[in-house]
């Protein structure tokens, strides 16, 4: 980063400057994600980040992005803020066996809301390991922003799984990223309250909280105003309790002027982003009433402050909204318009029965009336005000890396064999420049989806059509056409049909 990576983008009187650097992007993905079921009912399905990572692809996003794999989270790795003895279960765990750990289930609130499911303890390492490996490209500076859409678990506790969260990448992600940053921003804009996260920091200075959430006889029941920290840390959690159905104009009215007082006062050095989806207008659990562009614009807010950026998923539980919402968020991150319409790929009949990227927002009561918001605003604004002076670090020496396994990306570059294809492992990772103008220079290129893939698919669908329509009229004809040969001898009828099929064969090719 350079002098200047914590400043905003140059202002004049019509708004911001267009930015004069391109950002480097990091995407986090490990396609055994979607492989991992909660169970028959449960409303957290990790299939949702295997929809989101197929309209990242169709959409050409990936030509932006720098794509990773993550390694795994060791033991040891979440053992950083989580207890032995707590991991210890997860790992020895299954459901072949839980009748001898029913005492260790009850003790860390594993069973209804968090089932212990085939490969949990899996499914916790590639969460971890993507906020891990996220937070390590931040710090070694290789780029400005880091997407794990497989995070962003954030009711784990130390020694408890909740609301589906078993264990908390966003807590070891922050921690990492307090090896090398004096202060973090954690930002939650998930329906509900961060309550993990909060919880990890709240007696402390260098990580600031903030929470925009429903309260009131929801789950999980904390995040009041008056909730702002205690010791070292008081002042430093931040809660914004909010009411049913809010829209974008009032989210926002709320939301950009208490975080630019927070980015004021507390002036992070990175932000933690978490984009929990619940927050949108049709999920199954969340009463808001927010669209893609009032979520997205939270995400379009930290990114012309251009500060190291980490984005993370979270709650969502209409999984069609939440590929498209966190789809929607990576172009923000990439800064790339895409179109609404939608292009074809592996889930595209989940989007039906439109199959356009927004949705709209929905005609109900929104509780949030501008004097409730104003005096909440102004609430939140007094807290922040109170704050001395922007908290200082003692300088000491820097700890290891979480992920000491990342070695240094040239290596395999370097020792890639001239003659091949360079592996996926190289490729993934390089971002296409500008001016390469040509189709197909990539290995299953798929730049025509990119501006109307459904016209396109609907177009192949016509063509099928037709081509089957013109086959069924040829082959009347030639039936007739044979029917009129029939008084030539037996071997010319014979000659004539083993030429039609060979035709139509070829045809079919």
């Amino acid at each position: 980063m350079s002098l200047f990576s914590s400043l905003p983008t140059t202002m004049n009187s019509n708004g911001p400057l267009q930015e004069h650097g391109k950002r480097r992007v990091a995407y986090y993905y490990d396609s055994n994600i979607g492989n991992y079921y909660y169970g028959q009912g449960h409303v957290m399905k990790p299939h949702r980040i295997r929809m989101t990572h197929h309209l990242v692809l169709n959409y050409g996003l990936y030509r932006h992005l720098e794509i990773f794999r993550p390694f795994p989270a060791s033991f040891e790795d979440m053992t950083r803020f989580h207890s032995d003895e707590y991991m210890t279960f997860l790992k020895s765990a299954n459901p072949d066996n839980l009748k001898s750990f029913n005492k260790q289930m009850l003790k860390f609130n594993v069973g209804e809301d968090c089932p212990l499911f085939d490969g949990l303890y899996e499914f916790c390492q590639l969460s971890s390991g993507g906020s891990l490996a996220a937070a390590t490209k931040l710090n070694k500076q290789k780029v400005d922003i880091a997407i794990n859409w497989m995070g962003g678990l954030h009711h784990a506790k130390k020694s408890e799984a909740s609301g589906f969260c078993y264990t908390n990448d966003i807590v070891l992600g922050i921690l990492e990223l307090l090896k090398y940053h004096k202060r973090v921003l954690y930002v939650d804009i998930d329906v509900h309250h961060g309550d993990g996260v909060e919880e990890a920091f709240y007696t402390t200075d260098r990580v600031m909280t903030v929470s925009f959430h429903k309260y009131g006889d929801f789950f999980p029941g904390t995040g009041d105003l008056k909730d702002i920290g205690a010791g070292k840390g008081k002042l430093y959690s931040v809660n914004v309790p909010l009411r049913d159905g809010i829209t974008d104009a009032s989210y926002q009215s709320i939301f950009k002027p208490v975080m630019a007082k927070v980015m004021e006062r507390f002036d992070p050095c990175a932000v933690v982003l978490q984009c929990g989806a619940d927050s949108l207008n049709g999920d199954r659990l969340g009463p808001f009433n927010l669209t893609l562009k009032g979520h997205g614009e939270c995400a379009r807010f930290f990114r012309s402050y251009n500060v190291p950026l980490m984005m993370l998923g979270g709650g969502g539980y209409t999984p069609r909204n939440v590929a498209r919402c966190w789809t929607y968020e990576t172009s923000v991150a990439v800064d790339k318009e895409v179109p609404n319409e939608l292009p074809y790929n592996d889930y595209f009949e989940y989007f039906g029965p439109r199959y356009l990227l927004h949705i709209d927002a929905a005609n109900t009561a929104n509780e949030n009336n501008a004097d409730m918001l104003d005096k909440l605003q102004a609430d939140v604004i007094a807290n922040l005000e109170k704050l001395a002076f922007v908290p200082s670090v003692q300088m000491r020496p820097i700890p290891d890396d979480a992920l000491s396994g990342m070695n240094d990306d040239s290596l395999l570059l370097d020792h890639a064999n001239p003659d091949r294809l360079l592996p996926s492992a190289v490729t993934d990772r390089m971002v296409q420049h500008e001016g390469d103008f040509y189709d197909g220079e990539r290995v299953g290129d798929d730049r025509r989806n990119e501006s109307d893939a459904k016209r396109a698919a609907e177009h192949d669908e016509n063509s099928v059509e037709e081509k089957r329509h013109r086959m069924e009229v040829s082959d009347v004809h030639y039936f007739y056409q044979y029917l009129n040969l029939s008084f030539f001898s037996e071997e010319l009828s014979s000659a004539v049909l083993y030429q039609h099929l060979t035709h139509r064969l070829n045809l079919d090719k």
